[in-house]
């Protein structure tokens, strides 16, 4: 079964979002774990959370992925940033911990100037600092588009920030098809070798979901504009191939398209129908 669903609200906590969910045909979904532009975070609600994983169970939800804000910059040039990342993550882990053995999403950030190496070492060191032996969330790193000084690129600097942390089966990678698109990385015509590479590089068993997104922009533009399905520059017959491809089936997909919850609903359907499992 196609494992499916999009980005959701949570501001009415976790039952409602699961809720959602159903409403809307997904199996899985992805929420900020506070305001995106901000860094406040609603306290948890305990009864909530048992709520949902009782929903989860009835209603087969399964590998939820949360998103770190927007505002999180572990490899900021301004001490006071990076120390405002690091803080913002480790209370994440913490919270992640009510709904244990998901995934935590987050932008590597951006070096603004320092250069690529410097901004891999601080991403590095605040993650060596946060990671703890005994939880049970692992952390993705998201591919991005390159724009501006964006840390994450391209797989090797993935794979640099990998390679220096030290708890290293607490990592993943989350690959967002219009961001790798944006990037250079031709999934439309190629999507047999980018994965190839992606295996050469990082290793496909540290990848652990996919963005599910069209794309604004042609291939190699270094912008982040998500489309539609099917609207955009990467296509409905591109990402069909995508979540069909034979090493990608059993990964959770995600949908970051502009959309409302109807036009996620008509979203997911179109890719459930398109999917050969």
């Amino acid at each position: 079964m196609l494992k499916i669903g999009c980005h959701l609200s949570s501001s009415k906590g976790y039952l409602a979002m699961g809720k959602e969910a159903v409403k809307i045909g997904a199996n899985t979904f992805q929420f900020f774990t506070r305001n995106p532009r901000g860094g406040n975070a609603k306290a948890i609600d305990e009864q909530d959370v048992r709520d949902f994983l009782e929903f989860t169970k009835d209603h087969g939800i399964s590998q939820i992925l949360a998103h770190a804000p927007y505002t999180l910059n572990g490899c900021s040039a301004d001490p006071g940033l990076r120390e405002f990342a690091a803080n913002t993550m480790a209370d994440d882990m913490i919270r992640m911990e009510y709904t244990p053995g998901n995934c935590y999403n987050f932008h590597p950030g951006s070096h603004v100037k320092q250069g690529v190496e410097a901004g891999v070492d601080y991403i590095a060191a605040m993650l060596n600092q946060i990671l703890k032996p005994e939880q049970n969330t692992t952390v993705l790193l998201e591919t991005m588009s390159g724009k501006g000084s964006e840390v994450g690129r391209c797989f090797e600097e993935l794979r640099q920030i990998l390679d220096r942390v030290e708890l290293e089966s607490h990592m993943g990678v989350c690959l967002d098809t219009c961001h790798v698109w944006d990037g250079g990385y031709d999934i439309v015509n190629h999507l047999d070798e980018v994965l190839t590479e992606f295996d050469r590089i990082i290793g496909l068993k540290r990848l652990k979901a996919i963005h599910i997104n069209d794309s604004q922009n042609p291939l190699g533009a270094h912008k982040d504009r998500h489309a539609k399905i099917g609207e955009g520059h990467i296509g409905l017959e591109a990402l069909v191939r995508v979540i069909n491809h034979p090493e990608l089936k059993g990964l959770p997909f995600y949908l970051e398209t502009p959309n409302d919850l109807d036009g996620y609903a008509r979203e997911i359907k179109m890719l459930r129908d398109a999917y050969k499992g």
